[in-house]
């Protein structure tokens, strides 16, 4: 919720400010106000409503408000991690998880926002097991 906060936080100001325009200069900008105060709410509820499950198979990211989209990748298919932390999230002691992955339909995935944690050292595990258990070898 704090990352969602955060990512609506510059709209939100924008909204204000076209406020305090409307209220010294003309009232024609509080519809831009309305505009950009709605396009905030619209973005903290779709990144709220975002979902990540990650199981020993699969990981699953739930994404949408109106329209859910639901895009899930094979744990074997995962190749490489990346973690990275602007300054922002490293404030809230979160952290944004790109996996680069073989699927051709999800080639990256991004979980964005999540709290800092070992997640990258679980999924290692999951996916070595998942090839393990599927008999995938990787040939460079």
């Amino acid at each position: 919720m704090i990352f969602a906060f955060a990512k609506s936080l510059p709209l939100i100001l924008f909204g204000l400010t076209f406020l305090l325009l409307a209220w010294w200069l003309s009232p024609y900008f509080l519809f831009f106000s309305i505009a950009t105060t709605g396009a905030a709410w619209y973005r903290f509820l779709y990144i709220w409503n975002s979902l990540y499950i990650i199981t020993p198979e699969v990981i699953r990211v739930s994404r949408g408000i109106f329209f859910k989209r639901i895009d899930q990748v094979e744990m074997y298919r995962v190749k490489d991690y990346i973690v990275t932390q602007p300054l922002l999230l490293q404030l809230f002691s979160l952290m944004n998880v790109t996996l680069k992955s073989t699927d051709p339909e999800n080639p990256i995935l991004w979980l964005v926002g999540i709290p800092q944690s070992d997640l990258i050292d679980t999924i290692r595990d999951h996916v070595q097991e998942a090839r393990k258990d599927n008999r995938i070898y990787e040939i460079n």
